[in-house]
């Protein structure tokens, strides 16, 4: 399977993800050749400032600056994903996202589906050893409220999206998709990638169901192997 598709991310150009301060250089290798003030209007800044009466209202994006990443990561770990090491597999994959948005410095909103009620965990901020700290002690049980996670999902991310509306988004769920039934899933406001982790020998394969009412891309768990096509 071609690792492009894996990523969360899409492979940047060799130095896409140098320092976004410029260099002392005009026109240098690790500098921007010309000031933000010439860059495209960022009209979502502009209007959140109110209606713009002349070009000195209008606020522009530096040339050289870096999109910023928010990562949105729904993990399931209902009772069900304790068996023929689904949750294993789980955590070997979380451990690689953690790993690549430390590195590319994106944000990361963690919602653990377990038990009752879906917990948040992380809630837009860098990646730290904390989480780490978090998937070491990481066991399955309880029920699996996957849809009341996604949908508590589904209402942060719009209202972080009004926040901070130059923030580009991406939705990660991982899950066996052992539900009984649901409700017809909202699809995701961003790009979205659903992982099935179901690892029994006789499959319900209703992961796959969940990822085409969500928009999302649908990969099992073995086709992502070796983890590090997670990488970029």
């Amino acid at each position: 399977m071609d690792k492009k598709a894996l990523s969360i991310r899409p492979r940047q150009p060799r130095g896409a993800d140098a320092s976004p301060r410029p260099g002392n250089l005009s026109g240098g290798r690790s500098g921007a050749s010309r000031s933000g003030r010439l860059g495209a209007i960022d009209w979502p800044a502009s209007l959140l400032q109110g209606r713009p009466r002349s070009r000195a209202d209008l606020l522009h994006r530096p040339r050289s600056a870096r999109q910023a990443e928010l990562w949105l990561v729904v993990v399931d770990a209902s009772a069900s994903t304790r068996r023929h090491g689904a949750l294993s597999k789980a955590k070997g994959l979380l451990a690689e996202v953690f790993e690549q948005a430390r590195r590319q410095r994106a944000r990361l909103a963690l919602l653990h589906a377990t038990g009752q009620q879906a917990q948040w965990l992380w809630h837009g901020q860098k990646a730290s050893q904390a989480l780490q700290h978090w998937l070491d002690k990481l066991g399955a049980g309880g029920g699996t409220p996957l849809i009341d996670a996604m949908q508590q999902a589904a209402t942060w991310q719009a209202r972080r999206q009004r926040l901070h509306p130059a923030e580009h988004h991406r939705l990660l769920v991982i899950t066996d998709g052992r539900l009984r039934d649901w409700p017809t899933l909202t699809p995701s406001a961003c790009p979205a990638l659903l992982v099935d982790i179901e690892s029994a020998p006789i499959r319900i394969g209703r992961g796959r169901q969940l990822a085409a009412e969500l928009g999302a891309d649908y990969y099992p768990i073995d086709s992502l192997a070796p983890l590090a096509g997670w990488r970029t």
